[in-house]
């Protein structure tokens, strides 16, 4: 009896194209159609609180403004893609008018990342080293770091201009051509490993760190600073199952689906590995709901900044103080 072999998932015939069933159509045009009405509201909300709101802005508060931003601009690049996936891949638009949504819609994916790493990192500082926090951190660096992260998304995302493609008028790929193919595999796994398994990484470890902390037995403040710790703890793994939910299984079956069609498995092998990877999309979509909602339960401002009492405003200012670490 002969036995499988490595070379029994190879595509047996490199010039035969797999006829993939059309499932899951309805996926993404319903998923991006709800996230663009409820997101766009989220974070418009949440753009209008700090810029007519707050009046000062903490560091934190200048890493969420562009975390928003970067989920505002990612969202208003789905109205074009729930009508190119509504009407079975036909795109009317451009070429060029393609490259740009698909540049656009990347670039504020893995900006939305980053943003949120420099957030957990702020907070990581801030809990574990308040003292010397005082002299690292401040509103001028964290411009100057997001500058930088802006430029960094924006120039390691610019091969997309080249690759995205728009097939016979008709389609346009988030991929590139079949020629092109083994180079933007290059590309897209240098992306992943950049932009997402490092900065994964690093929230982990800072994250991991501040629970530590945050559970160490103290008597400043008594009841105060427990609620506090509490608070910050939710907040930890509230984002680090964003990251799990949303990032790791986008990133995992891309990747594996990718690296299954540049090895030309079978067809079988290929079209399962395809519905994993369009099943997980939509994950990395709600992100951008999820993000202002870490904003409004983490206060960032935003409780005080909607009006109130004199008497609560005067209780909010002197919570302010032992709460800070934890919210700014």
């Amino acid at each position: 009896m002969a036995t499988p072999n490595v070379s029994s998932f190879i595509n047996s015939s490199a010039q035969t194209k797999c006829n993939f069933t059309k499932d899951f159509n309805l996926l993404l045009p319903v998923t991006y159609s709800l996230v663009l009405v409820v997101g766009l509201l989220l974070n418009l909300t949440a753009l209008y609180a700090i810029l007519f709101r707050i009046k000062n802005w903490s560091p934190n508060t200048i890493y969420m403004i562009n975390l928003i931003v970067c989920d505002t601009l990612y969202i208003l690049t789905l109205p074009f893609l729930i009508y190119y996936y509504s009407v079975e891949k036909n795109w009317p638009f451009t070429e060029a008018f393609c490259k740009l949504i698909r540049f656009l819609f990347y670039t504020n994916l893995y900006g939305s990342i980053l943003f949120l790493s420099c957030i957990n990192v702020h907070r990581f500082i801030v809990i574990c080293h308040p003292v010397r926090s005082m002299g690292w951190i401040n509103a001028r660096r964290a411009r100057y770091v997001s500058v930088l992260v802006w430029v960094i998304v924006l120039i390691f995302q610019a091969p997309v201009l080249y690759f995205a493609r728009s097939k016979n008028g008709t389609t346009c790929t988030d991929t590139t051509t079949d020629e092109l193919f083994e180079y933007f595999l290059s590309y897209s796994s240098f992306i992943s490993v950049i932009f997402f398994l490092i900065p994964f990484v690093l929230v982990m470890l800072c994250n991991s760190l501040m629970v530590h902390k945050l559970i160490q037995p103290s008597t400043v403040r008594g009841a105060i600073s427990q609620r506090s710790r509490q608070k910050s703890v939710r907040m930890i793994v509230i984002v680090l199952l964003v990251f799990i939910v949303c990032f790791v299984p986008f990133h995992l079956t891309r990747s594996l689906h990718y690296f299954f069609r540049h090895l030309k498995v079978n067809c079988k092998l290929l079209e399962g590995s395809r519905i994993a990877y369009k099943i997980s999309r939509p994950l990395v979509t709600i992100n951008s709901c999820i993000d202002p909602i870490l904003y409004f339960m983490a206060g960032q401002g935003f409780r005080r900044s909607l009006p109130k009492k004199k008497k609560q405003g005067q209780r909010a200012e002197e919570d302010k103080g032992l709460s800070s670490s934890q919210t700014d």
